[in-house]
């Protein structure tokens, strides 16, 4: 009686078997092994219908680039952001631009009303009247000379006072050019003989205003901060970043930086590693890295959050699963699925490295070439991990 049973169940598995119903899970059996024997593998075979669920492709390469994140701020180029004081002491009189505005080298940013220019100018016309007046003298003498008593010796007086009110002259025309002003304005000084107490002050440089603090009847003293102006050239960004002290010795400067910031999410600002700072922070043991990230368009903006991604080697061409052929399974390992036959798919432990545009690098467990389940992983371990009642 029991050979007759068992007869019929037998007969009844081998019915179901070729009957087409699909997915048949066998996890892996759990007999007594040694502690160097192999994990066995699960498997699970699908129907044909079930197929389209998945993508089969075989194992190839990438080119994965060797890379390091961090986060760091944009910062002005200090080399390139200059504070624009008064060359001397003076109440400042009028401003010509405003903060953000683009303004030129020598375009003029401010005026002061300096008594040192008020002294400079005076004696400027002092010395002016002072030649014109011994150059009169000296013409006279020389008329005079040898007719009505005018002696050699006077007319040779003449002559030296007129080359010392030259001199003069050159010297107060010199001082008065320090204050920045041209030379169409020292003659008309000197032709009007009126004072022009306004001290104008110009841009050292081709920029953007970064910072106003100029109100009209300010005292402005030279190096006396807060400066009236601050200008920088904002075409290039700093980036301060810091990175991990063991991973400083892999940067090097001229490496290329690709930064992102929130302000412009997608976007990406390209540089160039600029600076390695000699010293690690004592708390943080991190190293500062300084980059320069070019800005032609002037979108980023001092203090702004950015992460950065610094190419630190040449790129490594490695075996490579798309992600989603990969399964992060409970207990911390990453498995994949591989198939002789495009119905049977056993699964398999991998070690993975590095990821990049959706790509895994295989380190160990796939050969090149080797086909494995390119998309539908987890539609595969949640059927080998599902009760036989599902």
């Amino acid at each position: 009686m029991v050979a007759a049973v068992a007869m019929i169940i037998c007969a009844g598995l081998l019915m179901r078997s070729g009957s087409g119903e699909p997915a048949t899970a066998k996890p892996p059996q759990t007999p007594a092994l040694a502690s160097n024997s192999p994990q066995p593998e699960a498997a699970v075979d699908l129907a044909p219908g079930q197929l389209n669920a998945i993508k089969i492709e075989p194992v190839g390469t990438y080119l994965f680039p060797l890379e390091r994140e961090a986060v760091g701020n944009i910062a002005f180029v200090d080399d390139l952001s200059v504070q624009v004081f008064p060359p001397y002491q003076g109440k400042l009189i009028k401003t010509f631009v405003d903060l953000g505005d683009e303004v030129q080298q020598g375009q003029p940013l401010y005026t002061v009303d300096s008594p040192d220019l008020i002294q400079a100018e005076s004696a400027l016309i002092g010395a002016a009247a002072t030649l014109e007046l011994t150059s009169k003298e000296l013409a006279r003498a020389r008329d005079l000379y040898g007719t009505n008593g005018v002696s050699q010796r006077e007319t040779e007086q003449a002559a030296s006072d007129q080359q010392t009110a030259e001199g003069a002259l050159k010297a107060a025309r010199d001082a008065v050019r320090v204050f920045g002003k041209t030379e169409a304005e020292i003659q008309q000084i000197v032709d009007t003989r009126k004072i022009d107490p306004a001290l104008v002050v110009r841009s050292p440089l081709t920029g953007e205003v970064t910072a106003y603090n100029a109100p009209p009847g300010l005292l402005v003293q030279p190096g006396t901060g807060p400066a009236p102006f601050s200008v920088a050239d904002t075409s290039v960004k700093w980036m301060l970043g810091n990175v991990t002290e063991s991973d400083s010795p892999l940067f090097k400067v001229g490496q290329a930086v690709e930064a992102r910031v929130m302000a412009y999410p997608g976007r990406v600002f390209r540089g160039k590693v600029a600076k390695i700072y000699a010293t690690v922070d004592a708390n943080s043991h991190r190293v500062t890295i300084r980059s320069e990230i070019a800005d032609p368009k002037h979108e980023l903006r001092p203090g702004m959050l950015a992460t950065f991604v610094i190419r630190v080697q040449d790129p490594i061409e490695s075996a490579a699963i798309p992600m989603n052929g990969v399964v992060r399974e409970g207990d911390g390992t990453m498995t994949a699925w591989v198939t002789p036959d495009h119905r049977h798919f056993l699964q398999r432990i991998v070690k993975v490295g590095l990821q990049r545009d959706g790509q895994y690098q295989v380190l160990d467990g796939l050969r090149r070439g080797e086909l494995v389940v390119a998309d539908g992983a987890v539609f595969l371990s949640s059927m080998l991990h599902a009760s036989p009642s599902d």
